[in-house]
């Protein structure tokens, strides 16, 4: 799914207005029907009252459009124009005159008025504004969207949490509303997957409001969200008529004294994940564990208690390393030397991207389309310290066209960059927050790689299986209990999970529920 900026979704607005020989008033009532449509379809009728809080722009036209609906089939509703300047919207005057032509007569708040009474099971609709916010609120507004917060009442946006905006980190996180649920019209935005800016939002859900299909389809954007339907493509089936030397022979190097683990962790995910051999490459200390651990993984060891050397008379297809592999001076060494007659595809982690960040000049060793997947203190490390979300994305792209690679930013929507793109991945939850679950990251990549996906769909392919991997198995644990073992045991069902097909709702519970 694209994820359209402000300007792109105004020229949408434009492009569907013209093609369609429509005016803009039928595009904002379109709208507000669909938000009626998904507010009767949880309420059917019930008697909350509804607070919906109108600005004066489109986005309050929306609010003041929906009001009408919601009148119209009986719902008990107030409405306030928050009225933070004189100007106003064509498109919210005429929906204001066709409120008071049905005797529903909002009251206007401004920055003299008191504040509206709310109870806790009411349900506020916070339509104040939108995306074509460009400037802090008055501290009379901020005041107002506190009080909307302290009334403890379910807060639904329209399109996105006012005082939020599409660009940029807020100034002041109190001049945010704080949404419960947020009905973003043909599109989420990229703000609603930013640590900085995602906070503000509990859930969200797409609103088709009929934007033309050939905008959408046509228009480049800068960052994509990835589900199953965008991985789907990606898959390539197993042949009936082949070995394991058809998928791939990854190369897992790493470890160091107590920490073999992790190479253990990446190789088990590796071969989860589908490759046809696996051999780790660890100093002495980790032979016997990893032959005792994992019996399909082929173990060469080098150096007693780490890394001194990278030399091996194999031929891997790929090779995973980092994980666990410290950064001694001897290791450092090691593998620097490496690179400088390494041809094969890479996937850096962990100490492995810390050796790099410590010396600078190995990063112009990097051939094409290396992978790199550090979390938030090794990704500051390579490209230095961000005042924002915004900021990281920017020099994260600024690193990754400056050495042609590929970047994986680990986080709740881990975020993949390739150049001037984004991919923002939409599995995995909070227990996935646990040791090791980015060497089994590390492990997955490497066998897509391995079996002949291109660098950057095994990245994005990867992320998405790993947490998918992660939902499939907190379903047993909980969040507190899931461990990395918990996801490399769910791979399997996550590839199986690609060609589910959803359900169609049971008649027989409805019927059910009628008795």
């Amino acid at each position: 799914m694209k994820l359209f900026s402000g300007e792109q979704i105004y020229a949408a607005d434009k492009f569907t207005i013209e093609k369609q020989q429509i005016s803009s008033e039928v595009l904002m009532e379109r709208s507000a029907v669909q938000i009626f449509n998904w507010l009767h379809m949880r309420m059917q009728g019930a008697p909350v009252k509804i607070h919906l809080f109108c600005g004066i722009g489109n986005n309050g036209g929306d609010g003041v459009a929906l009001a009408r609906h919601l009148q119209e089939h009986g719902y008990n509703i107030a409405v306030y124009v928050v009225n933070y300047s004189k100007k106003r919207s064509k498109d919210f005057l005429i929906n204001l005159e066709r409120l008071k032509q049905r005797k529903i007569w909002p009251e206007f708040l401004d920055s003299a008025c008191e504040l509206p009474a709310i109870g806790k099971d009411d349900i506020i609709v916070d339509g104040i504004f939108g995306i074509g916010l460009n400037r802090a609120p008055d501290q009379w507004v901020v005041n107002l969207m506190n009080h909307l917060h302290e009334s403890k009442a379910f807060i639904l946006s329209i399109d996105i949490p006012s005082g939020l905006y599409t660009d940029r980190v807020p100034e002041d996180e109190k001049a945010v509303v704080k949404s419960n649920f947020v009905l973003s019209f043909q599109t989420p935005k990229l703000v609603f997957f930013l640590p900085d800016t995602g906070r503000f939002i509990e859930q969200w859900e797409v609103l088709d409001i009929g934007l033309d299909p050939e905008f959408l389809m046509t228009t480049p954007t800068a960052y994509d969200l990835i589900g199953k339907h965008d991985v789907l493509p990606f898959y390539i089936p197993r042949k009936k008529y082949s070995h394991k030397g058809t998928y791939g022979h990854a190369l897992l190097i790493g470890g160091s004294k107590g920490k073999i683990g992790a190479v253990t962790l990446a190789s088990r995910a590796c071969l989860n994940a589908g490759v046809g051999l696996v051999t780790a490459y660890v100093p002495d200390c980790g032979n016997i564990p990893l032959q005792s651990a994992l019996p399909e993984a082929m173990v060469v060891t080098q150096g007693d208690e780490h890394i001194s050397k990278i030399e091996f008379d194999i031929k891997p297809t790929v090779i995973g390393l980092g994980v666990g592999m410290g950064v001694e001076k001897e290791t450092s060494k090691a593998l620097s030397d490496f690179l400088d007659d390494n041809t094969l595809p890479l996937v850096i982690d962990a100490d492995g991207l810390n050796i790099l960040a410590k010396n600078k000049k190995l990063l112009k060793k990097l051939k094409p389309q290396m992978v790199l997947t550090p979390h938030p203190k090794e990704l500051e490390r390579l490209i230095g310290k961000w005042k924002d979300d915004f900021d990281k994305l920017e020099k994260t792209k600024a690193f990754s066209k400056k050495y042609n690679c590929i970047v994986l930013i680990k986080g709740a929507h881990s975020i993949t960059i390739s150049g001037d793109r984004g991919f923002i991945n939409t599995t995995g939850n909070p227990g996935m927050a646990t040791a090791g679950s980015g060497d089994t990251l590390t492990g997955i990549i490497t066998a897509l790689i391995a079996q002949g996906y291109e660098p950057l769909q095994a990245a994005i392919f990867g992320v998405y299986l790993h947490g998918k991997a992660g939902d499939i198995a907190v379903e047993q644990t909980g969040y507190q209990a899931l461990t990395a073992s918990d996801i490399i045991d769910g791979i399997g069902m996550a590839f199986i999970d690609l060609f589910k097909v959803p359900e169609p709702p049971q008649q027989a519970d409805e019927e059910q529920g009628n008795q």
